[in-house]
């Protein structure tokens, strides 16, 4: 069988997203355009692919690092310049080069392996992948002759009027046959600076080689990104995908068009996701959950029957039946043991809490280890910042905290000990002894009536 290299061009810097960032790196599904596009090349069983970098060339290739090969455009001199530079790259076995665009998030690999089929089936110098668009108004035209080959390809701003009436558009999708192909694009005419690919076509066609063009009904996995208003198309079209996915493996979603997950993510049989949900990277979420309504979850772990209600949490392990929320923030390196309660307002951060521990209310948890059946009373804050450097807190087994505490770190609170309301900390606490750090009560009687005069 014929040996086929996979070509992704991501050189461009997409003039028309009006962005300061390369477009193969804005994000769809939480992840980068051309990400999506190496993946399908993975799936369809080619390897790593070679990617044509340019504009912000380091941040692409450090976002695909360790997944494909890498090819420089020195200028951005249009598609044809860039697959010349690849073939003086490619290894000398290889057949066929399979060309993909960045910008072309949802190909599905369905599509390239039946485009693969077809193209080693029929023989041809090159195949191409058309579809049928409404408005086509920014593509180039797939054109055919008397007997429906393809004679060429036009590029919209090349064609005429009649040309442009054409509904079907080259996706710029294709499979090459690489004999003679570099001599081709390096003869190919200019417009303005630019080589465009699709000028070999008609080359080839002249040549008397075989031309094949594959339409492909679903036009929305084929289409381009050039404008923030398609993008957002795409971003809605994978988020119905992975809507379904779910749907498929068993998962309660209350309400698809106010929920926003992620196309990494992954969520167990009989959970339940409520409305104003997002979930975010590459989170993932056990059985018999319940998260939200209105809750963020980025990049965390929830085990089996862990309940989240309107609460963010980030970078986080909660581990099962644990409960957090309403209105709590789990900050990064957050990691809470099963039967763990996190209550209303209660914020941590780089905390580790044990079985069974509870912190109810309006508390801060930062840069603490917490023992298994500790008791945070409402208002405890945990001072683990002098200004310069964190500082750490240990509270052992069935310690309980008073309401309004302050723990001044560095400090450990031992096993059983106590920590009287209104206390703040500056020394260790032995186990099973009772802190209390907080002035003495004085009453006067009748000042109140004297102040008043009367």
């Amino acid at each position: 069988m014929a040996k086929t290299a996979a070509i992704i061009l991501a050189a461009g810097r997409g003039t028309r997203m009006n962005s300061g960032r390369a477009k193969a790196l804005h994000e769809l599904g939480g992840l980068p355009l051309v990400t999506h596009v190496v993946r399908a090349v993975e799936r369809t069983g080619l390897g790593a692919p070679w990617v044509v970098v340019g504009y912000q060339a380091e941040r692409v290739e450090e976002t695909l690092e360790g997944l494909a090969e890498f090819v420089r455009q020195p200028e951005m001199r249009g598609t044809g310049n860039a697959v010349y530079h690849v073939l003086g790259e490619i290894p000398d076995d290889v057949d066929n080069i399979l060309v993909l665009y960045a910008d072309c998030p949802l190909v599905p690999p369905e599509l390239l392996e039946e485009l693969l089929a077809r193209h080693e089936a029929d023989h041809n110098a090159v195949t191409l992948v058309s579809t049928l668009m409404e408005d086509p108004a920014g593509y180039g035209r797939v054109v055919r002759g008397p007997s429906g080959a393809v004679d060429a390809i036009i590029e919209h701003k090349e064609a005429d009027e009649r040309t442009r009436l054409i509904q079907e558009i080259n996706t710029g999708i294709g499979v090459w046959r690489v004999d003679g192909l570099r001599q081709l694009l390096a003869d190919l005419p200019l417009h303005g600076d630019e080589q465009y690919l699709t000028d070999a076509v008609a080359v080839l066609k002249s040549r008397g080689e075989g031309i094949g063009a594959m339409v492909w009904d679903a036009s929305f996995q084929v289409m381009g990104i050039n404008t923030r208003r398609e993008l957002a198309e795409a971003e809605r079209r994978l988020r119905q995908q992975t809507l379904d996915r779910l749907f498929d493996e068993g998962v309660t979603i209350v309400d698809p068009a106010t929920t926003y997950i992620d196309a990494d993510v992954e969520i167990g049989q009989d959970t339940v996701i409520y409305p104003m949900t997002f979930i975010k990277g590459h989170t993932r979420i056990g059985r018999d959950c319940h998260v939200g309504p209105m809750t963020t979850i980025v990049n965390s772990r929830l085990a089996d029957g862990v309940v989240v209600e309107q609460s963010v949490v980030e970078q986080s392990v909660i581990s099962s039946t644990a409960r957090v929320g309403p209105f709590s923030h789990l900050r990064a390196g957050t990691y809470l043991d099963r039967d763990v309660k996190i209550g209303n307002f209660v914020e941590l951060k780089n905390a580790r809490v044990g079985i069974g521990s509870k912190a109810g209310h309006h508390s801060y948890l930062g840069d603490a280890t917490i023992g298994g059946r500790v008791n945070i009373g409402a208002g405890t804050v945990i001072v683990n910042f002098d200004g310069q450097a964190k500082h750490a807190t240990f509270i052992g087994d069935e310690a309980f905290i008073g309401c309004n505490s302050n723990l001044v770190a560095p400090i450990e609170i031992g096993p059983g000990a106590y920590v009287a309301a209104g206390s703040t900390l500056t020394q260790n606490v032995p186990g099973d002894a009772l802190a209390i750090a907080r002035g003495r009560q004085e009453n006067k009687p009748g000042w109140a009536q004297g102040r008043r005069g009367s």
